[in-house]
């Protein structure tokens, strides 16, 4: 099954009435995970660092990033009543750290089980082995990676997930650690990797799809699809290409102040797109190719059958001439013609009569 993640990440705007709001229309909308983003402030950002392009046309503001994500913070009591309240609805809480303070809290404080790692944070493989050795799986997002860039951290995480006694964390060991039969198992068991065009909204002709098949055969992991573009086509045809996760930004108002609202999904849209993934996941069905139940009534009708051209007597010995091929199909298959011709009829024949089964005896 599809997992359908809900990012609501800093839509809430700081107010935690509206985190919640966001978790009940993410449930509404049918999404298997709600996700939010946790982090403070202060250890994000320096004081000098500036927004991005997106942030500032979005926001409206010239600021500081850490001006901007202090009023973004949501406090902690606030994610422990939202992972309660996500469990009651039966939705599940999900939320990104985006430094070792929050991961930390995520883990221990609300007994995540699963981590989600942003892609900006995938060269930092001090982080991503911090991540590692909490022993929770991990949804690794890889917009603006290189294939080197991503094996280096599914290296970290292959290093920390083994738990390697005495050696020090370094490239080298991670390399080791990745190339290394448990590593191997062990990202196969836990690790999900998401293709993603990092930027908001991601022009269409930028998001290369089709590097979500390269990621599954290179990598050979779990891989879904993180999704920037406007709209909901992109992430159904990622659907349709095979993403076991799916996540998409969503917002209860296009029109409220803050960096991510203009490029997500309303509530209508994201419940419309929820309804077409599954849409595609049910048409996607199985591998294995076989008549199926609602086409077997329709065989006799559409298929045909070796029939007489025309009248038959028994005894006479069949040629091309006495043969058609025509509607329906609950005579003897086609391909059996040259099996029928020099063969004797058994029986007298009227014109448009279905072949015996007996005559190629």
């Amino acid at each position: 099954m599809i997992k359908i993640i809900a990012e609501a990440g800093v839509n809430h705007n700081g107010s935690s009435e509206l985190a919640f709001k966001l978790v009940d229309a993410a449930f509404s909308a049918g999404a298997d995970i709600v996700k939010f983003q946790t982090f403070n402030a202060s250890s994000l950002v320096t004081s000098s660092a500036k927004q991005a392009v997106y942030q500032t046309k979005n926001t409206g503001i010239i600021e500081s990033q850490l001006e901007m994500l202090k009023r973004l913070e949501l406090p902690k009591q606030t994610y422990l009543d939202l992972k309660k309240y996500c469990n009651g609805l039966g939705i599940e809480f999900l939320s990104t750290a985006f430094d070792s303070e929050s991961l930390k809290f995520l883990v221990e404080d609300l007994k995540l089980k699963t981590l989600k790692i942003p892609s900006g944070d995938i060269t930092n493989t001090p982080f991503i082995l911090e991540h590692a050795l909490t022993g929770c799986d991990v949804i690794l997002s890889t917009g603006m990676a290189t294939l080197g860039e991503i094996e280096e951290a599914l290296g970290a995480l292959a290093f920390g997930y083994i738990g390697s006694s005495g050696i020090e964390p370094s490239r080298s060991a991670f390399a080791a650690a990745y190339v290394s039969e448990m590593g191997q198992h062990l990202l196969t068991e836990k690790v999900t990797i998401l293709h993603c065009t990092t930027e908001y909204p991601a022009p269409k002709k930028e998001i290369n799809l089709n590097a979500m098949t390269t990621l599954s055969n290179t990598f050979r992991l779990k891989t879904g699809y993180s999704d920037h573009s406007e709209g909901i086509l992109v992430p159904i045809a990622a659907a349709a290409l095979g993403a076991k996760v799916i996540e998409k930004h969503f917002t209860l108002d296009k029109n409220l102040d803050g960096p991510d609202h203009k490029a997500s999904l309303d509530l209508a849209e994201l419940t419309e797109m929820v309804t077409s993934i599954r849409t595609v996941e049910l048409a996607l069905g199985s591998a294995v190719k076989a008549p199926q139940k609602s086409e077997i009534p329709n065989k006799s009708v559409a298929r045909k059958s070796l029939v007489t051209a025309k009248k038959i007597l028994s005894g006479q010995i069949i040629n091309k001439d006495d043969v058609l091929i025509k509607r329906p199909g609950n005579g003897l298959l086609p391909s059996l013609f040259w099996n029928l011709i020099g063969s004797k009829a058994s029986r007298d024949y009227e014109p448009d009569e279905l072949y015996d089964l007996s005559e190629i005896k």
